[in-house]
């Protein structure tokens, strides 16, 4: 008799609110598809939004469901796969592992995929990350800063470290004209941006220190490097703090922010375009090293440090930083963009590998369920 495809249940912050997130999702179903039939349902914020999106056939949005409506469609699954992204920090951490706990009840494997943790403050946090993760069937994280932290908060479970399944993405076509129609002139240097929201995950950001932080480095770029710079919103409200930033900004004629809908995999190939990036979202950043672009990061966030530590690239946290140093910063780093982007390109294979680890593990608590 034919053995029946697995069912693997996906939980994360999905449901389009975040392009980040959608490349996480985009890059762990692409490794399922390449290696196991697996009938896929998604625990997402939003399930239209990703049926749209993704190739699955199923979607459920937890968040409105009981837990006696929720359970059934739990047991029903070989393994509940949580993660990835960073979504174990402080405010969240209990919401997402309240169907970790239910797995943990009905004997389904867990498995948790290629995750950030942090900041992990509280100790109701910590108690229920280490108690939700020290009864999973594998754990695997995207940073060794995230591995330290559940290393401290009590997490005994063997940790191993991977990276994030984005970087496994490959670019899909963004055509000139498209952003030519959005006002973005294609023909001297250019430069992209991007900035985030305040909130649980980012505590410590302050909106009017980085608007003014940024909106200074723009105009630098505009009148050093005769640049042209175009902000890249990675999720809705990241054009609410474009404007912000643009109306700080003392050239705001030679900025675009980018209006329309894009792909995960057309910001990718956006970034190959760009001759520079300034960013402080981490998926942003994952794309320019993607593309071997050159970037200054601003770290809000222990995730982004990772990254920067895994490309041996030395950024202090955002608040730490002024603008003086930030410019002086981006103005080395302009002048020796083609080093750059040669040390990117021989640190991203190895990132690229690791990212299929993961995909390995989860295999193997197949195998084994």
């Amino acid at each position: 008799m034919q053995r029946r495809p697995p069912r693997i249940g996906i939980s994360g912050s999905y449901g389009g609110m975040n392009l980040g997130d959608e490349a996480i999702l985009e890059g762990i179903l692409g490794e399922i598809a390449a290696t196991t039939p697996a009938e896929i349902t998604i625990f997402s914020r939003n399930p239209p939004d990703t049926l749209e999106r993704h190739a699955v056939a199923r979607a459920i949005n937890p968040r409105t469901m009981t837990r006696k409506e929720i359970t059934p469609a739990i047991q029903d699954l070989d393994v509940f796969v949580l993660g990835g992204g960073g979504i174990l920090y402080d405010g969240e951490s209990e919401t997402y592992l309240r169907e970790v706990m239910i797995a943990h009840d009905l004997g389904i494997p867990v498995f948790v995929y290629a995750v950030s943790a942090g900041p992990l403050v509280t100790q109701a946090s910590r108690r229920a990350v280490r108690d939700a993760l020290n009864g999973c069937a594998a754990i695997t994280v995207r940073d060794r800063l995230g591995l330290r932290l559940l290393e401290d908060v009590g997490v005994t479970q063997e940790v191993q470290l991977t990276a994030d399944p984005a970087f496994l993405l490959e670019p899909e076509p963004l055509p000139a004209q498209t952003l030519q129609a959005e006002g973005v002139r294609l023909e001297g240097p250019l430069v992209g941006l991007s900035v985030r929201e305040p909130g649980p995950a980012a505590p410590d950001i302050d909106p009017d220190q980085y608007y003014a932080l940024l909106a200074n480095a723009a105009d630098f770029m505009v009148e050093r490097f005769g640049a042209e710079v175009v902000f890249v919103p990675m999720e809705r409200f990241d054009v609410q703090h474009s404007h912000g930033v643009v109306a700080h900004m003392r050239f705001p004629e030679r900025a675009e922010i980018l209006r329309r809908r894009y792909s995960s995999r057309q910001v990718l190939d956006l970034m190959g375009r760009f001759d520079f990036v300034v960013g402080m979202r981490l998926h942003f950043l994952i794309f320019a090293a993607l593309r071997g672009t050159p970037f200054s990061a601003l770290p809000y966030a222990s995730k982004v440090r990772g990254l920067l530590e895994d490309l041996e690239m030395d950024t202090p946290p955002l608040d730490s930083i002024g603008i003086g140093e930030l410019i002086g910063r981006i103005d080395r780093k302009w002048d020796t963009r083609a080093a750059l982007r040669e040390d990117i390109g021989r640190r991203v294979p190895a990132l690229r590998r690791r990212a299929k680890l993961t995909n390995e593990a989860l295999l193997r608590v197949l195998g084994r369920s």
